[in-house]
């Protein structure tokens, strides 16, 4: 069963490449794009419980994954947000975490750890 995902990213370069290596190397199912904080909110709210996992970027073109973290810190025990940044700084890392992110991952330097991540979820 895939991993119906929100991606939160305002990147098309990065969306296009990411989508399919996640789908190949994790599982995942893309189910929402958003590129802004306030449409990555609706779409949590929009998904309800059908979303698994959602992945943040920080830096959007409209607000931030911050706040994004922040309305899904209600979300259900089956649900997992991991923030994908280029800017994983002790304080943003921190910081991702007290607002409820499962983990922060580096966009340069981590992504097999952050594959690894993902893939650990749909198991």
């Amino acid at each position: 069963m895939p991993l119906h995902t929100i991606l939160i990213e305002d990147s098309e370069t990065i969306r296009e490449n990411l989508i399919p290596t996640l789908a190949e190397l994790a599982n995942v199912q893309v189910i929402a794009v958003a590129e802004g904080a306030s449409e990555a909110i609706e779409a949590l709210h929009r998904f309800g419980d059908e979303w698994d996992l959602a992945i943040v970027d920080l830096f959007l073109k409209e607000g931030s994954g911050l706040s994004v973290l922040r309305a899904g810190q209600s979300r259900s025990p089956h649900q997992h947000m991991l923030v994908l940044t280029n800017y994983p700084t002790a304080e943003i890392r921190r910081r991702c975490l007290a607002l409820g992110a499962d983990g922060v991952f580096d966009k340069s330097t981590e992504l097999e750890a952050f594959f690894d991540r993902c893939q650990s979820y749909g198991s």
